[in-house]
């Protein structure tokens, strides 16, 4: 089995409230990860954490408690489970019993198959949706900065996101624009029929935040402003959609000018309140205002839902839109599935010839070191006058008995122990098993021999 394990939690196993509890902001990331190796037994780690779903990958030596295979309630993978979900309850200060009810476990095989549906999109909230796979591959460049990515979980994030990006180029998954950032901008049109009167007060400057700008721009949004903590990064989105940059801390300002707001951060805190909201309704004269909070932990108090002329939505608002979408791209899911499904057969399969290899190299180095210290041997008995045709049949069986060494005394262990199975392997292995068919005209000739006598 390979040694990998997942545990997290996500948008159907938890509600935004605890999944916002559980992120790790990307400043504290590489600490997390190093604390993380030095308290449970893995040797490599890496946690993805977006908005949806916090998820820690494992890896461990093959025969670590981290990765046994056993289901029971004292076994090394529940007790694995337990040690887990006990570091990642003390790291957001929240009870461990009641956290691990929410968090789910892969292991081995499973694992890998999750890793590479989440990459996909196959099991995001938005079917398909194309941002994963990018916070996926942060993920994985967080954990190599952090120095905590080995050979194991190197060579599984590279098949993941070879897999991921065949799903994209053979599928149809990720053609149709659906993702939490349309969604928002798609509720948004059914509140505003005609978006060409309307602005919007964009916060953030990521990937998320240049979707809904983008979306917006196709439905004929008339103004756009983008606020960030650095002016820097919303100049820079507001140079490309002709659109006005401010900061943060400029919101209450221009808030009152917003129709639409969309909210994408990763701010540990709430960024706008419901008392900067409350005095942009009154200077508003209590025209409503439609805003999404896209981001966990949420950016906007969920105190500001309470106002009467404010149409406020969560990430888990947006399920019902999302739902509406993904019909289109069902069939292109299954399609990925069979991909997903015969990567992973197939990762197994060279990982097993790869260990097959391994093990035929070093039985190979050892016997050519035999034969060469019995070659040694031998002409140095030429050396000393030995019979040539004398030399080379103390040679052979020199080389026969060393050969036959150690395989005879392990066979005579299994037939003591009464492994028949291993005996009837080891025939197999060393090419002198008699197939069913000989072995059942073996036995008819007994058979018939008793009968005679």
């Amino acid at each position: 089995m390979i040694p990998l394990f997942v545990i997290g939690l996500n948008h159907e196993s938890a509600t935004v409230d605890l999944r916002e509890r559980v992120t790790f902001a990307p400043e504290s990331m590489v600490p997390a990860l190093q604390e993380i190796v030095n308290h449970t037994p893995a040797d490599e780690a890496a946690i993805l954490s977006t908005c949806n779903r916090t998820e820690i990958y494992l890896s461990g030596q093959q025969d670590a408690p981290l990765i046994g295979a056993e289901s029971d309630d004292q076994s090394p993978l529940q007790l694995s489970k337990a040690e887990v979900v006990a570091w990642f309850a003390e790291y957001h200060d929240l009870d461990a019993e009641e956290l691990a009810k929410y968090c789910y476990v892969r292991h081995g095989d499973e694992a890998m198959m999750h890793m590479m549906r989440v990459a996909c999109g196959l099991d995001s909230m938005v079917l398909g949706e194309p941002q994963i796979l990018g916070q996926m591959k942060s993920s994985y460049a967080v954990a190599q900065e952090a120095d905590v990515l080995g050979s194991e979980l190197h060579s599984i994030f590279q098949r993941v996101f070879s897999v991921a990006k065949q799903v994209r180029t053979d599928t149809a998954i990720g053609r149709n624009p659906v993702s939490v950032a349309y969604a928002a901008v798609n509720l948004a049109q059914r509140i505003f029929s005609n978006l060409k009167d309307d602005t919007a007060l964009l916060i953030g400057a990521g990937e998320t935040i240049d979707l809904v700008a983008r979306h917006l721009k196709e439905q004929g949004i008339a103004k756009m402003m983008f606020a960030n903590r650095t002016l820097e990064r919303a100049q820079k989105l507001a140079d490309e959609f002709d659109a006005k940059a401010i900061l943060l801390a400029d919101i209450p300002e221009f808030l009152v000018n917003a129709d639409i707001v969309i909210s994408s951060t990763a701010s540990q805190l709430p960024i706008l309140g419901k008392g900067a909201v409350e005095s942009a309704l009154k200077l508003r004269k209590h025209k409503p205002i439609f805003m999404v909070d896209i981001a966990v932990p949420r950016d906007i108090e969920p105190e500001v839902g309470e106002l009467d002329d404010i149409y406020l939505y969560t990430v888990d608002d947006l399920k019902d839109v999302i739902d509406e979408n993904k019909q289109s791209r069902e069939i292109a899911a299954q399609e990925a599935h069979v991909i997903v499904e015969s990567n992973v057969t197939e990762f197994f399969k060279e990982r097993r010839a790869r260990h097959s290899v391994e093990t035929i190299k070093s039985y190979r180095q050892y016997a050519e070191q035999l034969s060469e210290e019995v070659l040694q041997k031998a002409l140095r008995d030429l050396e000393n006058g030995t019979d040539a045709e004398q030399a080379m049949r103390k040679m052979a069986k020199s080389l026969t008995n060393k050969l036959l060494h150690s395989p005879t005394q392990q066979l005579k262990q299994a037939g003591v122990e009464g492994r028949h199975d291993l005996i009837a392997f080891s025939q197999q292995l060393l090419g002198f098993a008699q197939s069913e068919s000989e072995q059942a005209n073996k036995e008819k000739l007994a058979n018939t021999d008793k009968k005679v006598k």
